[in-house]
């Protein structure tokens, strides 16, 4: 069984829902949970393209640590404790490097269910990390309901 897992998370409910699958999962493990802040998110919206705004960046960092504070909270509600950390750049590549330079033995993340031409176009955080993952990959789609469980 793996022994260090990571999970991606964003204010999805795929990824609280792999998040929870992670820590049910593997309850012995080192849990990492990372926040990337894309700075695609911090772009202004005043038409000058391309120009990142400090405030819009703090704002998306604020909102990082309160989605890591709620994650620290959900793993005590499995009696874990969890390693919380945030880096920027594009999602995929950040996942994969953070795998990398922690000797992270396998990943877990949510896909966000995109089908047909969408995903084609759009592309796939989850399928570029699980291509480029240098350990094995779980891709948790959508939290189970009380009826399927």
């Amino acid at each position: 069984m793996a022994s260090r897992i990571l999970v991606a998370l964003d204010e999805s409910p795929q990824a609280r829902a792999a998040f929870r699958h992670a820590l049910s999962t593997y309850p012995d493990a080192e849990i990492h949970v990372l926040h990337v802040n894309d700075p695609r998110e911090w772009s202004s919206s005043d038409g000058m393209g391309g120009f990142y705004s400090e405030d819009a960046y703090e704002r998306t960092q604020q909102s990082a640590e309160q989605l890591l504070d709620e994650a620290a909270e959900i793993a005590r509600e499995y009696d874990a404790a969890v390693t919380t950390n945030t880096t920027v750049g594009k999602a995929a590549p950040g996942i994969v490097r953070y795998a990398e330079e922690h000797d992270v033995d396998h990943i877990v993340l949510g896909s966000h269910g995109r089908r047909g031409l969408s995903r084609f176009l759009l592309g796939s955080v989850a399928e570029r990390v699980a291509r480029r993952s240098p350990g094995s990959v779980t891709i948790v789609r959508e939290e189970q309901s009380d009826r399927e469980a």
